[in-house]
């Protein structure tokens, strides 16, 4: 199972300059809770953007520089190499975590997307690509009010391919 994980802004908004545009504490420890123990697939810009490997889960940086290493992840050249040595390690849901290349090339294959709407618009240099959104259903929707755990408010939905 292929699963994305991404949170957007109002217009689709993922990044600027190479880190998250916001920091919501609660959305973070969703994002762990779902990826504890899977396999991340994810580019080295966006490897680069976190800094480290992150504990509990086996991270599958694509990239095409075949001399580039990361201490406890594995590389691939392509996404279809990537999760073919997901599924070789038995894993049952890999997760995309993007960036913007990535999530595109991926969008096609996934069989889930759990998404987080932040609801602000700000300045993104990187966005996460359109899709349609009649192919997929609306499992879960929570809406999350600004709070001291979110200091934005934001909805999570939980999609599944029709």
């Amino acid at each position: 199972m292929i699963s994305i994980i991404v949170a957007v802004d109002e217009k689709g908004g993922i990044g600027f300059e190479n880190h998250i545009p916001w920091h919501l504490p609660g959305d973070l420890a969703r994002f762990k809770k779902f990826t504890m123990g899977h396999h991340l697939l994810l580019g080295r810009k966006t490897y680069e953007s976190i800094g480290s490997a992150l504990p509990g889960r086996q991270m599958i940086i694509l990239t095409r520089n075949p001399e580039f290493k990361a201490p406890d992840c594995i590389t691939a050249p392509t996404l279809d190499e990537a999760l073919t040595l997901a599924e070789n390690a038995g894993e049952n849901e890999v997760f995309i975590i993007g960036g913007a290349e990535i999530y595109r090339e991926a969008l096609t294959l996934a069989d889930h997307i759990y998404l987080t709407l932040v609801h602000t618009s700000v300045e993104a240099d990187t966005y996460f690509p359109q899709f349609d959104q009649t192919a997929w259903s609306v499992i879960c929707e929570q809406d999350f009010p600004e709070d001291d755990q979110n200091p934005i408010a934001h909805t999570f939905k939980y999609l599944v391919r029709e």
